[in-house]
């Protein structure tokens, strides 16, 4: 298990420190339960609001296609509780849509296809974004995905968004700071979830990006003279986003 000393954290910076999903092998079993925890803790927490307010705007504009599906990918899909969650909200609106989940694990896929109800507009595929050539993409969305990223991958991932999305994009991600991690810490230990996201859960909040960061970031990456929209969102999340003028 990766070991973090609390009294030398130091909240100002972005941490490194590598977490058990990203390392450790484990067997199918145990991985799905981490990703059903997961899911629950991405309920609990609101961490889909973010991206169905950005779906919202999207809709209220003129940029969705009248003549066939919304093409939307979300990248680091994991469990595919958020795009079961886009698939309701389309559903709502009478929004066509053709949803793509891509993960580097193949057992991310598999436990997202076993948990998404059959007949659903939702394709999952395992493999490296960067390659990925499939149909045009009108948006692209992750959540939770960017902290697991280092500098130069998360500029590179900044970068292939802006190429690829024809509509628009979203990064919604958590907030570093001492409060939510000192909270999950101890909630994840009490709600006696995955020992997966006991671990990472706060590793993961050590390595996102404060808002100024992520500016800097886009900044770096060539993406700082263009409108994006940096916000943060209740409780200590942030969203990154780009939506495309007509």
């Amino acid at each position: 298990m990766t070991v973090v000393h609390v009294a030398s954290l130091d909240f100002s910076r972005r941490a490194y420190t590598p977490e058990l999903m990203d390392t450790e092998d484990c067997g199918y079993e145990e991985f799905r339960a981490c990703l059903s925890d997961l899911a629950t803790v991405n309920r609990l927490t609101l961490t889909h609001r973010a991206t169905l307010g950005f779906l919202d705007r999207l809709a209220r504009s003129d940029l969705l296609p009248k003549d066939r599906p919304l093409r939307l990918v979300d990248v680091g899909s994991g469990y595919g509780d958020l795009l079961r969650r886009v698939d309701l909200w389309a559903g709502r609106r009478g929004i066509a849509v053709a949803l793509v989940g891509i993960d580097l694990n193949p057992w991310s896929g598999r436990s997202a296809a076993e948990a998404t109800p059959p007949g659903r507009p939702i394709r999952w595929v395992t493999g490296d974004v960067f390659e990925y050539a499939d149909e045009p993409i009108d948006v692209v969305v992750s959540s939770q995905f960017a902290h697991h990223l280092d500098d130069a991958a998360l500029r590179r991932f900044l970068c292939w968004m802006e190429e690829k999305a024809r509509i628009g994009w979203l990064v919604a991600d958590l907030h570093r700071h001492a409060l939510p991690y000192h909270v999950f810490r101890f909630w994840s230990w009490a709600a006696g979830w995955h020992r997966f996201v006991r671990n990472d859960g706060p590793i993961s909040i050590t390595r996102s990006l404060s808002l100024a960061e992520w500016r800097a970031t886009l900044a770096a990456a060539g993406l700082g003279q263009l409108p994006i929209e940096v916000a943060w969102h209740v409780p200590f999340r942030v969203s990154v986003s780009r939506i495309r003028a007509a």
